[in-house]
């Protein structure tokens, strides 16, 4: 879904465009050019700027309005680039109507750093939510945007309300808009392919934060490992529907779209940063090996050869490079080769580390489930000096780590809270949050925006 949006700025000029695109779906952006804010927020003494959020003007009321600021607050919250001050810390305040106004030095004296005002209305079929930030220090408008988008999705306009907010004002990618995707067995269903009854399982998606939870596959078996396209819109999977292991395609909305045309046994799927190829494990030669191909199963390429086994690829963010588990050492460790498959190296050194993802940059580190005291454990390794951090620490297994497309958090699975559950926290292992709730979930999928 695709969101209308234009400045506050020279609001009058606009109207008369905007309505008259409003039927229009594709997104419009005025031709006017905005009065770019010189005001960046800024925290004391190098902290977080502390966020008043100001109660909307209008009281609520169509549903689509319920909602819009709570979502808009939480994905604030998420990122941790302001420190939300309580509701009841600002209660009661003035709302600051404009540049100067005497309004915002009470909400100094409460604390806040900057004060934000989210105001929604529904228009026919359209929301519109209008987005100010003021700056306590200056008492200038630091931040103004309004959107118009479907009501029936107040969500996702709060959602890129949220990006551009965080852009704008800290610096920071903000993964509202992003999906997660992972394996579920919530159906309950069973199947007996070999003699002894399993729970089937399939590939949900969500947004980010859980919210908006749906089933993608229909396979009624095993499915594993799934992978987000590099545009975000497509997934590639492990499915046993055919008795045996083979890489399939499935789009959300639009279920399973065939699988890859190659011979032998192929699983653990991963996308290229570019979108063009596939890298995943095959035993068509008779070993567990790496190999790349394209979507449609051309320019299939073995990049690893060695008696040992060597699976779980994963991309590097720039796609010139590829880690993956090998256990030609003794055990299983991290290695990393070129995408070609030269320069092989190992990279760990410990009791057994396994399913290594590669972050997006601005960062150039390894997550990986690595065997500890405890269990299994998330670790992160530094790829250019080697630094180790350990994420997790015991609190039950913890594996299948997925970095988000801002490389600032890590999706997890966990039986921390009993069963499989899909977890997130930051790449520091902090503000920890469950996700799925029902059934066991596993191997999350961190896709970029939609």
């Amino acid at each position: 879904m695709r969101l209308l949006r234009y400045p506050l700025a020279a609001l009058a000029g606009l109207l008369v465009f905007f309505l008259a695109a409003s039927t229009d779906r594709s997104p419009v952006v005025s031709n006017r050019i905005e009065r770019v804010p010189s005001v960046t927020v800024h925290g004391r003494d190098g902290t977080p700027p502390r966020l008043g959020v100001a109660q909307p003007a209008l009281s609520p009321g169509p549903e689509a309005l319920a909602g819009v600021v709570s979502v808009l607050t939480d994905d604030l919250a998420f990122e941790a680039a302001f420190d939300l001050l309580a509701p009841e810390v600002v209660a009661g305040l003035p709302r600051p109507a404009r540049e100067g106004d005497a309004a915002l030095a009470e909400w100094g004296a409460r604390g806040a750093d900057a004060v934000l005002l989210v105001d929604p209305s529904v228009e026919a079929d359209r929301l519109r939510v209008a987005v100010r930030l003021f700056d306590v220090a200056t008492l200038r408008l630091a931040f103004a945007r309004e959107y118009l988008g479907p009501a029936g999705d107040p969500r996702l306009v709060a959602h890129v309300a949220a990006n551009e907010l965080h852009a704008a004002q800290a610096d920071v990618r903000g993964v509202a808009t992003t999906s997660l995707a992972f394996v579920s067995d919530r159906s309950g269903s069973k199947r007996e392919p070999t003699g002894y009854m399993r729970r089937v399982k399939e590939i949900f998606v969500s947004d980010y934060d859980g919210a908006n939870q749906r089933r993608v596959t229909y396979d009624g078996d095993i499915v594993l490992t799934p992978s987000w396209s590099a545009d975000g819109t497509s997934l590639a999977y492990t499915s046993f529907q055919g008795g045996f292991q083979a890489v399939a395609f499935a789009r959300p909305g639009a279920g399973r779209e065939g699988r890859l045309p190659v011979g032998g046994k192929n699983w653990l799927p991963a996308w290229s940063p570019d979108g063009t190829r596939l890298a995943f494990t095959s035993n068509r030669d008779g070993n567990e090996e790496i190999y790349v191909a394209a979507r449609d199963g051309s320019q299939l390429t073995r990049l690893t050869r060695h008696w040992a086994i060597d699976t779980s690829p994963a991309w590097s963010p720039d796609g010139r490079r590829i880690a993956f588990t090998s256990s030609r050492s003794g055990r299983p460790q991290i290695w990393a080769m070129d995408a070609d498959g030269a320069n092989q190296r190992q990279v760990t050194d410990e009791r057994y580390c396994d399913r290594p993802t590669w972050s997006p940059a601005p960062f150039d580190e390894i997550a990986y489930v690595s065997r500890t005291k405890t269990g299994f454990d998330i670790v992160v390794l530094e790829v250019a000096t080697g630094a180790r951090r350990q994420l997790t620490f015991g609190g039950g297994f913890n594996e299948s780590p997925a970095w988000a497309p801002s490389g600032r958090h890590l999706a997890f699975t966990s039986t921390r809270a009993g069963g499989q559950q899909i977890w997130t926290m930051t790449r520091m292992g902090e503000r920890l949050r469950r996700v799925t709730q029902v059934g066991n979930n596993s191997m999350p999928a961190w896709s970029g925006p939609r």
